[in-house]
């Protein structure tokens, strides 16, 4: 069933795909509602944490991004703003063991996060055992009933129908979101992926831009091209840079 859904989406594609926005523009604070300010560096300190925090209320931003560890200090440092606290899973390769995945979801969400952000199994995905990423995304979503869960595809790895399969697959097993890249790879978001995933998964499912966005007009291209989410560590400068531009 899986690959049959897979090939048919791919034969879509191939009929009737066509790039063009998807929408005519994106304003001031449909960029500051979007970012996920993000702070994922391995030598990120406690107070920088804060700090990012800190930054997120006062620039209003829809969540912070943040390494597994940071979840219960993000989560106190936010309670009561709205600020949503947001983690990774399988961080940054995806070549974890479900178990270990599912049991750092379990983990995350106790801790205090409000969505997981999981890297799928590229190389499962790259040799087309498409149930064991069907299963390894499911049991992600399965833990934790009621969590949005975004699935990182790292487009920088994959071909048009490998795009077209991750995004296939994580609709099935119950993903909210597929997200373009960890920033950790080799490249970063593209509006060409980021409208190829939005035409994939349709309106049921969201889309995360993530990986090298790091101005005003960049987010508003992402978000112009389908991007219902922007991860950026720019997030002040982004916000900034689009007040000073085109006022507040």
């Amino acid at each position: 069933m899986i690959e049959y859904r897979i090939e048919e989406a791919i034969a879509r594609y191939r009929e009737y795909y066509e790039f063009k926005p998807a929408r005519e523009s994106a304003g001031i604070e449909d960029v500051r509602s979007a970012i996920e300010h993000t702070n994922l560096k391995p030598f990120a300190t406690p107070d920088d944490i804060k700090k990012l925090c800190l930054e997120a209320r006062e620039n209003r931003f829809y969540g912070v991004c943040v390494n597994p560890c940071y979840v219960k200090l993000a989560r106190e440092e936010l309670e009561g703003t709205g600020v949503k606290v947001v983690t990774v899973v399988g961080f940054p390769l995806g070549a974890n063991e479900t178990r270990t995945k599912v049991h750092e979801t379990v983990f995350a969400v106790e801790s205090g996060a409000d969505e997981i952000d999981m890297v799928i199994n590229v190389g499962m995905l790259k040799a087309k055992e498409w149930e064991y990423v069907y299963e390894d995304i499911r049991s992600v979503v399965e833990s934790v009933k009621g969590k949005v869960v975004k699935v990182i595809i790292e487009t920088c790895y994959l071909d048009t129908e490998e795009k077209i399969a991750a995004c296939v697959i994580s609709k099935l097993a119950g993903a909210h979101f597929v997200k373009t890249s960890t920033g950790f790879g080799t490249g970063g978001a593209t509006a060409e992926d980021v409208h190829l995933m939005k035409w994939i998964v349709g309106n049921e499912m969201g889309v995360k831009a993530s990986g090298g966005i790091r101005t005003f007009e960049d987010a508003v291209k992402m978000i112009v091209y389908g991007a219902d989410r922007i991860g950026t560590s720019s997030g002040v400068k982004i916000v900034q840079e689009g007040e000073e531009r085109y006022g507040g």
